[in-house]
């Protein structure tokens, strides 16, 4: 009877966080207003295409989410994408002071739909 309850209760646990972590997957796929973010892109199209992936100043920019790897050859997720508008490199400016999370949140959505 105990050993049921344990395995009951292991179960519970269980089934709670994997719960936690689909709403948390749930809330990350959410988080961003791509139209919003199209918007703040603006001042980024100056150096990169968002209807090629062809070289403008910086790297254009279509199927960044879909690409194996960059060329810092780190897999495009939202950390290191936003890793790089925060930190620019290679002629890009830093942005970490310029934008708020909610902008580098929305950019990222749009970045996403390219």
């Amino acid at each position: 009877m105990k050993r049921q309850m344990v395995a009951a209760l292991a179960l519970g646990a269980l089934m709670l966080s994997g719960a936690a972590v689909r709403a948390q997957q749930k809330s990350d796929a959410e988080k961003g207003d791509a139209e919003k973010g199209k918007e703040v892109f603006e001042q980024c199209g100056v150096c990169h295409n968002t209807d090629s992936d062809e070289k403008k100043m910086g790297p254009g920019l279509k199927g960044l989410f879909k690409k194996e790897k960059l060329a810092n050859g780190k897999k495009p997720t939202e950390a290191v994408i936003r890793e790089i508008i925060d930190k620019g490199g290679n002629g890009m400016p830093a942005y970490e002071e310029l934008l708020t999370a909610e902008e580098k949140d929305n950019v990222i959505a749009y970045l996403k739909t390219l």
